[in-house]
């Protein structure tokens, strides 16, 4: 029973590639030192393990059967009618968001860091084509925040919804491509399994339901005075 769970474990850790274990956890170990010495701490550990493990997710996890006997659809998509396909981790997309928030406050705009170390073992454990959706789409979200910081005026709390608003549907539907693009070609299914309307929608309600959830936390630390309304 030991050795079952040693080496589930040495395969979770590994990707199901456990010659790569020494590796690997010298990988982690000079990731974790780096971090640390960056004045990143348990948030910042956290952020980094949950983007490679959303992005894995999205490769091994299925596409869960909604509705049966009904199929929502882009506009003007031609498919086959049947059941709402949705994949359960786009629920918990909003998370990333509240995590950020804690890695911002510990580190501050070194977090940037910690969420290009993510993306980098993504590529480990992940697709290389759901990685660089990955990616993409992060630094989308962060292009439109940068440029709302400096072209205006807005409060960062305020710089949060927007920013987010106007980002979601882009960055959204660039991962959700690459995601079902790279499901297609690995798993033979259908690009619109994954990029769908469905889990388009939801996962934007995720990301907004987190930026909100954000934007609220840093307006009350703006109006008791402990961060800077224009802090980047």
């Amino acid at each position: 029973m030991f050795l079952d769970i040693y080496n589930g474990f040495v395969g979770a850790l590994t990707n199901g590639n456990p010659d790569d274990l020494l590796i690997v956890c010298l990988g982690m170990v000079a990731l974790f030192y780096l971090i640390w010495s960056l004045g990143g701490r348990a948030w910042a550990f956290v952020y980094v393990a949950m983007i490679p493990f959303l992005n894995w997710s999205f490769a091994v996890v299925p596409n869960l059967e909604f509705v049966n006997g009904f199929n929502l659809m882009w506009p003007g998509e031609e498919r086959t009618p049947g059941s709402l396909l949705l994949h359960p981790m786009t629920l918990i997309t909003g998370l990333v968001f509240v995590v950020r928030d804690f890695v911002q406050r510990e580190m501050h705009q070194k977090v940037l860091v910690c969420m290009a170390f993510a993306i980098g073992w993504s590529f480990y454990y992940a697709w290389p084509v759901i990685a660089l959706a990955s990616g993409l789409a992060f630094a989308i979200s962060e292009f439109f925040d940068w440029l709302l910081f400096t072209f205006t005026k807005y409060r960062l709390s305020t710089r949060i919804v927007i920013s987010s608003a106007v980002a979601a549907p882009i960055d959204t539907t660039v991962f959700l491509y690459g995601a079902g693009l790279a499901r297609h070609y690995n798993l033979g299914e259908a690009v619109g399994d994954t990029f769908n309307f469905a889990n388009w929608v939801v996962f934007i309600i995720g990301k907004m339901v987190g930026a909100v959830i954000v934007s609220y936390m840093i307006r009350r630390r703006e109006d008791a005075g402990t961060i800077s309304p224009h802090e980047a």
